[in-house]
């Protein structure tokens, strides 16, 4: 008997040998305005194996505009965003917190979260109605992003990196606020939650590893730790270059990393993390989805599973359709993984 979405991502986790790689395709909505028919006919020739939960989250007062829509818009935190080009997120310009110190500018939403939880959980639940994929979170705790936005992406540099008790409480408040929801979550049937942090740039850590393994380790640590307590995967998105905190990932219990593999060095990871944790994707977004011919995405994906690919497990094929991406590569993608 053939082994159901689920089951493969379960065996990918886990090192089981899934009878094929689990896959997953992201799309930010520039890609659904640009090419939505070809989206459709590659959901349907190569369906995801992975879901994410509905939200049983309530409006928040504060929410106003779309943020992927060009103009201004305010998300549930109350931060101002303003966006240039639709499909994509835009920046914070203006951060709501001048200053550091003043505590009771950050509001957390904690009105948006489930007021009957039996209720909020039988909605949650519902997602396994008619489907046998492996369901995600819809929550998506990301600390250094929202002090970023928050603080401004300069102000938040300088916050960590000359240190004190002001970003420590600031930290703590973001945290309590994400891990109320993940003590919700937890409760649910899904199969795992997801926390995510950008921290790369091109070719390195955003902040020395020192500070980031003082502020930020034992904050991720908390949602491993809350989420395997319970029997929950727990998965991590962060881009760029992060090469420096793999092996801190791995210590702490993060069953699959989302990470910009193309700007690291494949072999190095190979020898340090493969085996110990699943590559959930990816294939560059940068050079290789733009590109005009799908040979290079067949050519990245050999790449890839040279240096990371075990029959046991420990990949999940995903990848990100965003702007400028060729979705004429999405096929060859999914297609070269099934010959490897």
């Amino acid at each position: 008997m053939a082994q159901t979405p689920r089951e493969l991502v379960y065996r990918a986790l886990k090192f089981e040998y899934p009878e094929r790689l689990p896959r997953e395709t992201w799309l930010l909505p520039w890609a659904q305005d640009h090419f939505a028919a070809r989206l459709t006919e590659l959901h349907k020739q190569y369906p995801d194996d992975i879901a994410r939960a509905p939200s049983p989250y309530r409006p928040s007062p504060r929410a106003k505009g779309n943020l992927y829509a060009t103009g201004t818009s305010v998300d549930d935190w109350g931060c101002i965003f303003q966006n240039i080009t639709a499909g994509i997120i835009g920046e914070v310009k203006t951060p709501v917190m001048a200053d550091l110190e003043d505590l009771d500018a950050c509001r957390p939403p904690y009105e948006t979260l489930p007021d009957n939880p039996a209720a909020a959980r039988k909605k949650v639940n519902s997602c396994y109605d008619g489907t046998d994929r492996f369901v995600l979170a819809g929550a998506c705790p990301r600390p250094w992003e929202r002090l970023q936005f928050l603080r401004g992406t300069e102000n938040a540099m300088i916050d960590v990196m000359t240190g004190g008790d002001g970003v420590k409480k600031l930290l703590k408040k973001i945290h309590d606020f994400h891990l109320r929801e993940c003590e919700f979550w937890v409760t649910t049937a899904v199969d795992g939650l997801m926390f995510m942090d950008d921290w790369g740039s091109q070719n390195q850590l955003l902040i020395p590893p020192r500070i980031w393994r003082e502020l930020f380790k034992s904050l991720y640590k908390d949602y491993c730790d809350l989420a395997h307590a319970h029997g929950k995967f727990i998965f991590m998105h962060s881009d760029g270059y992060i090469s420096e905190i793999y092996d801190d990932l791995i210590e702490i219990g993060v069953n699959a990393i989302n990470s910009q593999l193309f700007t690291m060095d494949l072999a190095d990871l190979a020898r340090r993390a493969r085996g110990k944790i699943t590559f959930w994707g990816e294939i560059d977004r940068q050079h290789v989805l733009p590109a005009k011919d799908p040979a290079v995405a067949r050519k990245a994906v050999r790449t890839v599973a040279e240096h990371l690919y075990d029959p046991r497990g420990g990949i999940i094929a995903q990848f990100e359709l965003g702007i400028g991406a060729n979705p004429e590569n999405a096929f060859a993608i999914y297609d070269e993984w099934e010959r490897v």
